[in-house]
């Protein structure tokens, strides 16, 4: 493959979620990852969807939750959220019943909450692109009221389509195989993968369709990613003066 993938249409939609011990929020991305995906039989019934939750080395509850709630799951060794979801999705390919050019890999995280056109927004674009990077807001009870409405006066201002992150990245599965996959980083595979896409002459599309909640909780499951962004530039306000 020299760039761009022949774009075949879309038979088959490969949902791939890491987790790290999240017990507490599993079952509700499996939940709304199912629901995404009997709303897309609507328009779209020839499609069929797979979730694998690619468990990275769990030390709670998150694979019972999880299967219980509907999802198969990949159980793992701890290693990292960019080998998860290579893992992953070198799992959910093994049994992909459609060649790689039919295949769309729908990743999210076990964090996250999406919305019920999400998989909708995926396919329809995929037949513009080889892959999609959609957008993402936190969960307004991860932070308290005054960092949420500084986040949403800085993302009015600064335009957000476009920005890459692994809770809300699609990519066709021929496109992600010539581009190498995700690499074991522990931090911006997500980035990585986008850029070696863009390098071999992958078309990468952005929206704001089908944004999903992620978490922006402190205690981030991966040191420097998301949450800890979110606290580290919108927590800290600057103290008012006291009166003399």
């Amino acid at each position: 493959m020299s760039g761009r993938s022949e774009r075949g249409s879309i038979e088959q939609v490969l949902v791939v979620v890491p987790a790290h011990d999240e017990q507490e929020r599993i079952g509700r991305l499996v939940a709304s990852v199912l629901a995404s995906a009997e709303h897309l039989a609507g328009s779209h019934p020839a499609v069929s969807v797979r979730l694998v939750v690619a468990a990275d080395g769990c030390s709670d509850a998150t694979v019972e939750y999880a299967r219980s709630a509907g999802a198969e799951v990949l159980e793992i060794e701890r290693c990292g959220v960019g080998a998860a979801r290579s893992a992953g999705i070198a799992h959910a390919l093994a049994g992909a019943t459609s060649s790689s050019d039919q295949v769309w890999l729908a990743n999210t995280d076990g964090d996250t909450v999406v919305p019920v056109d999400w998989l909708h927004a995926h396919v329809e674009h995929a037949h513009e692109h080889d892959a999609l990077v959609g957008t993402v807001r936190p969960e307004p009870a991860d932070l308290d009221p005054e960092a949420y409405e500084r986040w949403r006066e800085t993302r009015a201002r600064e335009e957000s389509i476009g920005s890459i992150h692994g809770a809300n990245l699609g990519v066709r599965a021929s496109a992600y195989l010539a581009a190498g996959g995700f690499g074991a980083e522990a931090l911006h595979e997500d980035v990585g993968l986008v850029e070696r896409l863009r390098g071999i002459g992958a078309s990468v599309g952005a929206t704001d369709r089908g944004e999903v909640v992620t978490s922006g909780r402190r205690d981030n499951r991966v040191e420097g990613g998301y949450g800890a962004y979110l606290h580290e530039r919108f927590s800290s306000a600057v103290p008012a003066c006291s009166p003399a």
